[in-house]
C-alpha cells in the first residue's frame, strides 16, 4: 500500500480525530493530548515517523496504539516544514 503524505500538523490532527471518535473515549469524556509526529528513518514497513508521550492516555494505551498503528500504515510525514506551508498560503 502506498502511503499518503501529510505535514506534521495535519498528521497530528488526523491521529487526534481518530482517537477522539473511539466510542470508549467519547463515552468517558476523555481528552487525550496527541503529540507532534517525530521524523525518523523509515522502519521495516517504510513508515518515517512516530509519536510518543500521549497525554492523559492512562488506561487507553491499547486503543491509542491501535490508532497509531493504523495511521502509521496509511501515512508518511512529509519533508515540508509546516511554517513553509503557512507562508505559501500568503505567496511568500
Amino acid at each position: 500500500m502506498i502511503r499518503k503524505t501529510l505535514n506534521a500538523s495535519r498528521l497530528q490532527e488526523e491521529v487526534s480525530r481518530r482517537i477522539h471518535r473511539i466510542h470508549e473515549i467519547v463515552e468517558d469524556g476523555v481528552k487525550i493530548r496527541v503529540p507532534r509526529p517525530q521524523k525518523q528513518e523509515p522502519d521495516a514497513t517504510g513508515c518515517n515517523w512516530t509519536m510518543k508521550h500521549f497525554g492523559n492516555a492512562i488506561g487507553y494505551e491499547r486503543v491509542v496504539d491501535e490508532v497509531l498503528r493504523s495511521a502509521r500504515a496509511e501515512y508518511n510525514l512529509s519533508d515540508t516544514d509546516d511554517a513553509k506551508d503557512i507562508h505559501s498560503l500568503f505567496g511568500d
